[in-house]
């Protein structure tokens, strides 16, 4: 991503001011830029807000597999600086999530509802985060808890199928860049809404959009579909 990132940069009209990889001491550069984009690891980005948040940087974080203790940084750093986070800067995604919360509405409960991911073979989190985000949507569609209610594969007599049941399955192979289809089974017909990517820079002009987008905003936690107006 982050090499998607900086070649997409001088047509975007963004100068990429330090390209940093886990491990790279960023406060060397943290002052010269306007923006942070973070693209890398759940377990590297803790400083990097710590950075953020003394320097006044707005940030866009792209990187999935945050722990609950992430996420509460995360906000904490909001409170501080301007930030855009989001499990899939597509702009086809952001529609994606918009559509399925649309659907889970209206077709109601009498749908089953599960999810289907695929990425490369390389890819270390499982659920992807943009599978996870559309399980939240239609858990807050449906009423339901994520913890309780998602369950992530199955095996053996696992019995019917409950109700208010979501399924959330993983796909590794190959290069697959990242796809996504949420069904909506119900007796006598089936509804699925799909979006597959083919290169990294639609993520990439996504997170370019957002990174223009935010410098300048009030402090808080913001989203793709606040950068796209949805």
């Amino acid at each position: 991503m982050g090499q998607a990132i900086a070649a997409l940069a001088p047509s975007s009209g963004a100068v990429i001011s330090a390209g940093l990889d886990l491990g790279d001491d960023a406060s060397k550069h943290i002052g010269e830029c306007d923006v942070v984009i973070d693209f890398s690891h759940s377990d590297g980005t803790a400083e990097l807000f710590r950075l953020c948040r003394d320097a006044s940087k707005p940030a866009v974080i792209g990187t999935t597999g945050h722990s609950a203790t992430d996420r509460t940084k995360i906000e904490e750093l909001a409170k501080s600086v301007p930030v855009v986070l989001s499990p899939n800067f597509s702009v086809g995604v952001n529609a994606l999530f918009w559509l399925t919360r649309k659907a889970a509405g209206m077709l109601g409960e009498n749908f089953d509802l599960e999810i289907v991911e695929a990425h490369h073979r390389l890819k270390k989190d499982a659920p992807s985060g943009t599978a996870k985000k559309l399980a939240e949507i239609l858990c807050e569609a449906r009423g339901l808890d994520y913890a309780r209610n998602v369950r992530h594969g199955r095996e053996g007599m696992v019995g019917e199928r409950p109700a208010n049941e979501i399924g959330v399955h993983s796909v590794r192979g190959g290069d697959v860049v990242g796809d996504h289809t949420v069904t909506f089974a119900a007796a006598g017909e089936r509804l699925e809404l799909t979006h597959k990517a083919a290169s990294r820079e639609t993520f990439a002009a996504g997170a370019l959009r957002a990174a223009s987008w935010v410098v300048g905003k009030p402090a808080g936690l913001y989203g793709m579909e606040d950068v796209l107006g949805l």
